[in-house]
């Protein structure tokens, strides 16, 4: 993976809204054509997540059908990058990475300017969660 992407991928808690926007394309669950989405991508453990605030998205519809999709990194360094999602469905799995986004939500210079503070229950509520694995 060339570095600037590596940089890009490398978001702390530190890093603002702009640095966590990227764009996906997935493949329409009903429809099979390509949808392309605005999406915040989340950190934990070194590894990259998708998710939101609780709903029900299509994007995740898309990935429970066909889990591959186009990352699109967009600020800072332009790449399109080939991935699978791959849902996250346990609850403590689910629990503990949730726990990383809210400590990260919840910062002072809360850089989602979500209101809050948010919680890990709101996030269990019904939030999806996919964890991110990109092509070689």
């Amino acid at each position: 993976m060339d570095e600037a992407v590596r940089r890009a991928l490398a978001i702390t808690p530190a890093s603002p809204a702009r640095d966590r926007t990227i764009d996906i394309t997935t493949i329409g669950a009903k429809t099979g054509k390509a949808r392309r989405i605005e999406i915040w991508f989340y950190r934990a453990d070194g590894k990259i997540y998708l998710s939101g605030l609780p709903s029900r998205p299509s994007w995740y519809a898309n990935i429970l059908t066909n889990p591959r999709l186009t990352f699109h990194l967009k600020h800072g360094v332009r790449a399109d990058l080939p991935a699978t999602a791959i849902p996250i469905t346990d609850d403590r799995e689910r629990r503990r990475i949730f726990t990383h986004f809210v400590a990260d939500l919840n910062q002072p210079h809360n850089p989602g300017r979500i209101a809050q503070p948010t919680s890990v229950e709101d996030w269990m509520a019904g939030s999806r969660l996919a964890e991110i694995t990109f092509d070689d």
